[in-house]
């Protein structure tokens, strides 16, 4: 059982399939989580779930209100983050000969620029303690590639990239930075595939089945604990066998 007693934890991303099993797993791990996201329906339902949870509404897409979020999220936790979890995103697929500079911007926007923003806010109240982890969601395609999505497969390989760098720049301050690459994980995304094409990715797939969101919240606690304290700079992939780094 891994133990995450008294860490105080940002996630963004909450409310989602993932960010739903991350919050339970680090709940019920003991840890003190502030659960972050848009949808103020879904925050609510989630702190109706979870009594002592904070929550706090805030669109990451929203930059030039990133550095007041970061200091909301240290307020409200006591002005010490052990822990950020960035784990918001979006797609918006299209081939890329017909993806309008827009849907490349957007996503580039919230992915990665985002999540390098919330980030450099954070490190610098971790460089306080000298003391923190970052730990980064992004994504198989990162590193595999996938038609229609050229732009999201950019921004989660330059999440990758970033946080190697991060990691290299902070490491001598205890602060450790690494990635967690999900493949293809059971959502009410995959429900809507075809059972043809369910088929045809999970021949893809050495395991032949989809992903359990728990087998990323697992892997995230794993990475949140003590137990991975000389871990800095790396991505373990979650994705059953779909690809190997």
């Amino acid at each position: 059982m891994i133990e995450l007693k008294n860490l105080n934890i940002v996630l963004t991303g909450s409310t989602g399939v993932i960010g739903n099993s991350i919050l339970h797993k680090l709940i019920n791990a003991g840890s003190n989580v502030l659960a972050t996201g848009t949808n103020e329906e879904k925050l609510k339902n989630i702190k109706d779930k979870y009594k002592n949870l904070n929550v706090l509404k805030f669109d990451i897409s929203d930059h030039k209100n990133i550095d007041s979020f970061v200091e909301d999220c240290n307020k409200i936790l006591s002005n010490k983050i052990d822990i950020l979890i960035n784990n918001a995103g979006i797609t918006q697929d299209n081939l890329s000969i017909r993806m309008k500079e827009e849907e490349w911007k957007r996503v580039i926007d919230i992915n990665l620029t985002s999540t390098f923003l919330i980030t450099k806010g954070v490190i610098k109240k971790m460089l306080k303690s000298k003391n923190g982890k970052i730990i980064n969601v992004t994504s198989v395609v990162g590193h595999s590639g996938n038609i229609g999505q050229t732009n999201y497969a950019a921004s989660k390989a330059g999440i990758v990239a970033m946080s190697k760098s991060l990691a290299l720049e902070y490491g001598k301050k205890n602060i450790k930075v690494n990635c967690v690459s999900p493949g293809f994980i059971l959502s009410d995304m995959t429900k809507k595939i075809s059972d043809e094409h369910t088929n045809l990715l999970k021949s893809r797939i050495s395991l032949n089945k989809f992903g359990d969101p728990v087998d990323v919240a697992n892997t995230i606690a794993f990475l949140c604990s003590n137990l991975s304290d000389y871990i800095t700079g790396e991505t373990i992939h979650v994705n059953g066998g779909m690809y190997f780094s």
